[in-house]
């Protein structure tokens, strides 16, 4: 029950359904409402309980974030990788149940979770250039509060996976775009899109770490193994001479919010060679997910793509 109620919440943050019966829409909206009333430390504290659930169950979700975690810190002792995979079912409920923040919540309420921020004025320095800025934002905490509060204020384009169902699609197009974020579908039309906004001097979001379709990505290490990487990223930057930026929203203890983090991306993500590009990217994401390892989402399965097809999971 745990491993579905979550898997449920992640149809929405994913979009990853293409179909949803009206009455499912109905109940998770509900249900995202009534997150959006309780306080960061009442969601916080549910989301403990879920995810020791989770971590206590037999479910694929915990058997993923395990084989991911060992298999990228071979080094690292069953006990340290055991309390890894608690924390982290916990971070991912509670991303799970701060949507309701993100996405149903007043926007100046969603804005008020970040609490400090590091790395703000080397950003604001880059967006204020002549040239665009990609920013990434891998699956690490909250990446949706993350990007409202990154892109407040400024020309912003966030590329999106439309969902089939046009409620779905109505409830992610009108939360995503409340600070005037324009959002590109995940197609050519899309990216044309984005190279158009790069080269206006505007700010691109990505999720950087998300497997692509085969034509749309090649491998390069992540973490020490092979993963499919998106080459989206490269070549907007060989095209529009873009800077990069990777952040994320890491959550502070005891409910009391986020500290929106931004880090210029590893310097060979600019390379006109494009493993080695590709390669920048996943040390830029690698770094900012070191700095708050347990908050990344490990019940992804990023592997499921190998060089030789064989089974990962």
């Amino acid at each position: 029950i745990a491993e579905f109620s979550v898997k449920t919440f992640w149809f929405l943050i994913n979009a990853g359904c293409t179909a949803i019966q009206p009455l499912t829409y109905i109940l998770l909206r509900a249900l995202l409402t009534m997150c959006s009333w309780l306080p960061l430390q009442a969601l916080h504290a549910l989301a403990r309980l879920w995810g020791y659930l989770l971590y206590l169950l037999p479910n694929r979700m915990r058997e993923t974030t395990r084989k991911n975690l060992k298999t990228c810190f071979p080094a690292r002792s069953e006990t340290e990788v055991d309390r890894l995979v608690r924390e982290s079912l916990v971070h991912t409920a509670a991303t799970a149940l701060e949507m309701g923040k993100a996405w149903v919540a007043p926007l100046s309420v969603t804005l008020k979770l970040v609490q400090e921020t590091e790395g703000l004025s080397a950003f604001d320095a880059a967006v204020t250039s002549p040239r665009g800025v990609i920013l990434l934002a891998p699956h690490l905490s909250n990446w949706e509060i993350f990007g409202f509060f990154a892109c407040e204020g400024r020309p912003a384009n966030f590329m999106y996976q439309p969902p089939q169902n046009s409620g779905l699609d109505n409830l992610l197009r009108t939360a995503r775009s409340r600070n005037g974020v324009n959002l590109a579908p995940a197609n050519r039309k899309g990216v044309a899109q984005l190279l158009s906004a790069l080269k206006r001097g505007e700010i691109v979001g990505i999720l950087p770490d998300q497997v692509p379709a085969d034509a749309s990505g090649a491998f390069a290490d992540f973490f020490g193994e092979p993963a499919l990487t998106m080459t989206l990223v490269s070549k907007l930057i060989q095209r529009t001479e873009a800077l990069v930026f990777c952040g994320f929203a890491q959550r502070l203890p005891d409910g009391r919010g986020f500290v929106a983090v931004f880090e210029p991306a590893n310097e060979a993500i600019y390379s006109a060679d494009l493993q080695e590009s590709l390669e920048g990217l996943n040390r830029s994401v690698e770094s900012i997910v070191n700095r708050a390892l347990p908050q990344y989402q490990w019940e992804y399965k990023r592997f499921r793509r190998r060089p030789d097809n064989s089974e990962f999971y």
